[in-house]
């Protein structure tokens, strides 16, 4: 079977740094917010697919994430087995390492399985303010 371009470029998203871009403003404190509503991985107890909403907000340093890049990136998790704590801190870890950010969160918010709703929210960085967030209720 011939691999799709799509597929392509997910598995090279995965394993590769995330293109970004410098910072337009880079005097300028201010807030970019970046929701990602497609986000699915596997759960790695049963096996079955978890689905939710990657958000990430975040004040750029010198640089920023180039959008295509980000969602390639949290596509690159669907054949994953990885818990909802693991995948956001996982994230966040990337996101930290090569965006360098005055501060940012990253919430993964997963949809309800078995009556279970879940949102992991992780922060780094010290100092700004983040909006509040409202989880999605379906």
């Amino acid at each position: 079977m011939v691999e799709k371009y799509g597929d392509r470029a997910i598995n090279a998203a995965a394993n590769s740094p995330l293109e970004i871009w410098p910072n337009p403003a880079p005097k300028h404190d201010y807030l970019i917010h970046i929701e990602h509503p497609e986000f699915t991985a596997l759960c790695p107890r049963s096996g079955y697919p978890d689905f939710g909403t990657m958000v990430f907000d975040y004040y750029p340093g010198e640089w920023v994430v180039e959008l295509k890049a980000f969602k390639l990136y949290i596509n690159s998790f669907r054949q994953e087995s990885i818990s909802h704590e693991a995948v956001v801190n996982c994230i966040a870890d990337k996101l930290e390492a090569e965006l360098q950010p005055k501060a940012m969160r990253v919430i993964g918010d997963f949809m309800r399985r078995g009556n279970i709703k879940t949102t992991i929210t992780v922060y780094r960085g010290e100092g700004m303010h983040f909006p509040e967030y409202r989880a999605n209720l379906l």
